[in-house]
C-alpha cells in the first residue's frame, strides 16, 4: 500500500479536482487526503504557518502536497523535500514548504526536473500544480526518489517570524485569521502570564484594550472579547461567539502588542 498523500492548496474545488485526477491516474482510491483548498489567495507566509500545522502530524512518510503559488511559470523552482523522519514535500519553492519540512527535521532539498517527472511538453506555464507537482507526488508514493526526479537545491527559507520582547510584554504579529474570526499571534502561549492576569491588548494603531488573560471561550460572556492559548500553541484574540476579525478591522500581518504587569 502506497503511503498517503495529502493536497493542500489555494486553488478551489475545481482546479483541486484536476490535481487529484493526475494523482489517482497512479495511485489507489482512498489515499490522497484533501486538508484544503481554500487557504487564503496568494498568501505564502500565512499558508506555510497553515501547512506546517496541518500536515506535521500526519504518519512518518506521508507524501505531501502544497500549492500557494503566485509565481507559478516564473524562474521559481518547482520543489521536492525529503525530511529526517520519512516525508516527502512538493510544491514551489517560495517557502510555502520550509516551516513543515523544518518541522519534520533535517530537510534534504532538491529542484524537480519536468523532464524526468512527464513527458515533454505536458506542463502548462500556469498550472504546474496538476502538470508537475501532482505527478511528481504520484511517482514518490510510489516508490521513486527525489534523487531520480531532481537535483539538489537551495531553497527559500522562510522562517514564521518572532515576536518582540518588551520591557512589559510582547509585540507580536497575526499570523492567522481563522474560520471564526479568531486572530491567531505568533505570540507562543507559553509566553504569556498567568491565566486571570490583566492585560493590556493594543492592535494596529488602534487603541489600548484592557482585558483578563482567559483559559477558554466559555469564560468569556457572550459577545465579549479576550485573549487565550489557541490549539496552534499560540496566543489568540477571540469574540466569543463572534469574529474578533470584523470586531477589529483586523487582517493577517496587523502588529500586536500585549503589556501586563511585571
Amino acid at each position: 500500500m502506497p503511503p498517503l498523500v495529502t493536497l493542500t492548496t489555494d486553488l478551489g474545488d475545481v482546479y483541486a479536482a484536476q490535481m487529484k485526477a493526475m494523482l489517482y491516474r497512479r495511485l489507489p482510491a482512498g489515499s490522497v487526503v484533501d486538508l484544503s483548498h481554500d487557504l487564503p489567495v496568494h498568501a505564502v507566509p500565512e499558508a506555510a504557518f497553515l501547512v506546517r500545522h496541518m500536515a506535521q502530524r500526519f504518519p512518518a512518510g506521508t507524501v505531501h502536497v502544497a500549492v500557494v503559488d503566485p509565481g507559478v511559470g516564473s524562474t521559481r523552482a518547482p520543489l521536492g523535500i525529503v525530511t529526517a523522519e520519512g516525508s516527502l514535500l512538493v510544491g514551489p519553492d517560495n517557502g510555502l514548504l520550509w516551516p513543515l519540512a523544518s518541522a519534520l527535521g533535517t530537510p534534504r532539498c532538491f529542484r524537480l526536473d519536468p523532464a524526468r517527472v512527464t513527458s515533454p511538453g505536458l506542463v502548462s506555464a500556469t498550472f504546474e500544480g496538476r502538470d508537475l507537482f501532482a505527478p511528481a507526488a504520484a511517482l514518490l508514493a510510489s516508490g521513486s526518489s527525489l534523487e531520480f526526479l531532481g537535483s539538489p537545491h537551495e531553497p527559500v527559507r522562510y522562517e514564521i517570524p518572532e515576536p518582540t520582547a518588551r520591557p512589559t510584554g510582547v509585540e507580536g504579529r497575526v499570523l492567522h485569521i481563522d474560520h471564526f474570526g479568531n486572530l491567531i499571534t505568533n505570540i507562543l502561549s507559553s509566553a504569556a502570564p498567568a491565566v486571570g492576569t490583566k492585560i493590556s491588548v493594543q492592535l494596529g494603531r488602534g487603541p489600548v484594550r484592557k482585558t483578563v488573560l482567559r483559559r477558554t471561550y466559555a469564560d468569556l460572556p457572550p459577545g465579549g472579547w479576550g485573549m487565550l492559548g489557541s490549539s496552534f500553541g499560540y496566543l489568540e484574540l477571540s469574540v466569543r461567539e463572534g469574529s474578533a476579525a470584523r470586531r477589529f478591522s483586523a487582517r493577517t500581518g496587523d502588529r500586536i502588542r500585549l503589556a501586563w504587569p511585571q
